[in-house]
C-alpha cells in the first residue's frame, strides 16, 4: 500500500475509467486541481491513462466484487486522503429482447450498475456527512427511462440505479451532500463507435470531453440550487 500524499486538493474517486467517458473525466478533474483514483478491471490501460495524467493513480477493481471495492475505497483514503466526490461510471451492458438474453447476464449487469452504486454510496456517505459535503454521481442514458425491446438486459438495470441514485439523494441532500443522476442521450465518440455508425458526422456523437465538463459543473453546483435529473446529448439528437 503507497504513502499518503500531503496535499489540501480534493479527492474524486471514478469508477469505469477507460478511453472514453471515465478517461476524459480522470483529466478533467485532475486540470481542476484535484487528486483522481482512476478504477477500472483492466490495470494495463488504468496503468497508462495514470502515465499521462498528472493527479489521477490507477486503482484496479472489479465493482462487483464487494470485498475488493471496500478495500480499495480504503487504499484511496489511506493514500490520497478523503473523498469528496465520487462517480459512477462503471457499466455492464447487453442486447436482446427478454427471450435472448442470457438471464445471467443481466443479473451480471445489475452487481455492476446498481449494486456497486448501492455499495460506494454506503462506503462513503458516513464520512461526507460527517465532513458536511461531498457528490456521488451516476452516469446513465435514456435506458434507465424506457424499456426498449432490445435492452431488455441493460434496461431494467439502468431503471433500478436511477430510482436507487434519486433514494439516496432524498437522504443524503438535507445532510449537505449531493447526489445527481446524468443521462447521456448520445451515441459517445469512441474508436468502436465510430467504427458501428461508419458515415455519422462529428456532430453525431458526443464528446467524451464535453461530458466531463458537464460533471465537472455538477459537482460543483451550489447548494442554494441542486440538480438531481441532469439530461445532455448532442443539439440535433432526437429526443
Amino acid at each position: 500500500m503507497g504513502q499518503k500524499e500531503e496535499s489540501s486538493a480534493p479527492v474524486v474517486l471514478i469508477t469505469g475509467v477507460g478511453p472514453g467517458t471515465g478517461g476524459a473525466m480522470a483529466r478533467r478533474f485532475a486540470a481542476g486541481g484535484w487528486r483522481v483514483a482512476m478504477l477500472a478491471r483492466n490495470a494495463e490501460r488504468l496503468g497508462a491513462l495514470e502515465a499521462e495524467i498528472t493527479g489521477a493513480r490507477a486503482y484496479p477493481c472489479d465493482v462487483t466484487d464487494a470485498a475488493s471495492l471496500d478495500a480499495t475505497v480504503s487504499a484511496v483514503e489511506h493514500e490520497l486522503g478523503p473523498i469528496s466526490a465520487v462517480i459512477h461510471n462503471a457499466v455492464g451492458g447487453a442486447f436482446g429482447n427478454f427471450m435472448e438474453i442470457d438471464p445471467a447476464v443481466l443479473q451480471a449487469n445489475f452487481q455492476v450498475n446498481t449494486m456497486a452504486l448501492l455499495h460506494l454510496a454506503r462506503r462513503v456517505a458516513p464520512a461526507m456527512i460527517a465532513a458536511g459535503h461531498g457528490a456521488i454521481i451516476a452516469t446513465g442514458n435514456t435506458a434507465a427511462q424506457r424499456g426498449r425491446a432490445a435492452f431488455a438486459g441493460f434496461a431494467p438495470t439502468k431503471a433500478a440505479q436511477r430510482i436507487l441514485a434519486e433514494a439516496i439523494a432524498r437522504e443524503l441532500g438535507p445532510k449537505g451532500v449531493h447526489v445527481a443522476y446524468i443521462i447521456i442521450d448520445a451515441v459517445i465518440d469512441m474508436a468502436w463507435t465510430r467504427e458501428r455508425f461508419a458515415g455519422k458526422p462529428t456532430e453525431f456523437f458526443i464528446q467524451p470531453a464535453d461530458i466531463a465538463d458537464e460533471v465537472w459543473r455538477v459537482v460543483h453546483q451550489p447548494r442554494s440550487a441542486w440538480s438531481f435529473n441532469v439530461e445532455i446529448r448532442p443539439f440535433g439528437e432526437t429526443w
